[in-house]
Parts: structure tokens; C-alpha cells; sequence
């Protein structure tokens, strides 16, 4: 179902790009009919139609036909989850997955041991950061402050702001993070 694929990315970068169907029609030369169609998997347009389409959207065909290939859902199963095991920290950290390897969305989960923490010193976050308690019970160190978060409790962490995870309880702590933001 190339079509489909085509029609899928056709219409995720016109949205990206804040574009009508009328608007990328008179910037293509093309009816909006024949885009809509195209957009809805209805018809299979030439390599030269979809050049002339890449170029009105500001891409080129290859960055065209990635945005085709990149998966809309993207599964992780537990037993695949890429990890890194902090022993000296008593701390994991599993990541649950990205929209793609492109993407600034990552989620992951901490999973801290009793008595365990993150990192030896406070480090700065290199992306907005949304963590909500899991399970257990953790403590957040601000460069400033402490923050005592149970099963439930959410914060936001902008990117830049050192922090720390640690667990001083008697149980495992999980802590989901959602980052969005430029990875180095």
C-alpha cells in the first residue's frame, strides 16, 4: 500500500507546514482534487509529481519518502527495552520507546532501588522533561530544593535544571520520564 504510505506522509508534512490542500495546489501547479486524492491513497503518483510536491512543502524527495517510512506507532516490548543498568547508583534506566530516531519524544522509566539514586552529583536535564511516580516513592533534588514525590505525583522539569532521582524508601521506585527536546 505505497499509497497509502505516500498519502500519509504527503499529508503529515503539508499539516507540518501549517499548508492547505488550495495553498500547496497553487504551489504545485496541481489540483487540489489530484492532492487530495494522492493524500487519501486513491491514486499513485509519478517520481517527478512527488518531486514538484517535496519541493513545494521545503523538502527534499528523499526527506519525502523518509517521512513515508517512518512508522506511525512504534511497540516496544519489555523484553526488548534497550536499558543501562547503573550499579554503583542502585539505578536502571529503560527506554520505552520514540515516535522515530529523528524524534525529540522519549519516554523511559527509572527504577531505583531502596537506597539507591541516579548519579553521584546533581546534572542538568538537556530537554523539558515531564516524570510522574510510578511506583514507590522517590526524592527529587533541585539545585535548590528537595521534593518528596509518591505513586501519582508528577512534576515538569525544564531543560537546563539539574536534578536528581533517589529512593530512600524501603520499596523499588519507578518513575516514568517523557522528554521532548534536542538530544546531543
Amino acid at each position: 500500500m505505497i499509497e497509502q504510505t505516500l498519502g500519509n506522509s504527503l499529508r503529515y508534512l503539508r499539516e507540518q507546514n501549517g499548508i492547505s490542500l488550495r495553498a500547496l495546489a497553487e504551489r504545485t501547479g496541481f489540483s487540489a482534487s489530484f492532492l487530495s486524492q494522492i493524500e487519501n491513497g486513491q491514486c499513485s503518483p509519478s517520481i517527478s509529481s512527488m518531486e514538484k510536491i517535496a519541493n513545494a512543502l521545503g523538502v527534499t524527495l528523499g526527506q519525502f519518502f523518509l517521512s513515508a517510512n517512518q512508522q506511525v506507532v512504534n511497540v516496544v516490548r519489555a523484553s526488548d527495552r534497550a536499558h543501562m543498568a547503573l550499579n554503583c547508583s542502585r539505578a536502571e534506566i529503560a527506554s520505552l520507546g520514540s515516535l522515530s530516531n529523528s524524534s525529540q519524544f522519549r519516554a523511559s522509566m527509572i527504577n531505583i532501588k531502596p537506597g539507591g539514586l541516579t548519579g553521584k552529583d546533581i546534572t542538568p536535564s538537556i530537554s523539558d522533561e515531564f516524570a510522574i511516580v510510578f511506583a514507590g516513592k522517590a526524592i527529587l533534588k533541585l539545585k535548590e530544593s528537595e521534593q518528596t514525590l509518591e505513586r501519582g505525583d508528577s512534576v515538569t522539569v525544564v531543560a537546563g535544571t539539574g536534578r536528581q532521582w533517589r529512593n530512600e524508601s524501603d520499596s523499588l521506585a519507578e518513575i516514568l520520564v517523557i522528554s521532548l527536546g534536542p538530544y546531543q
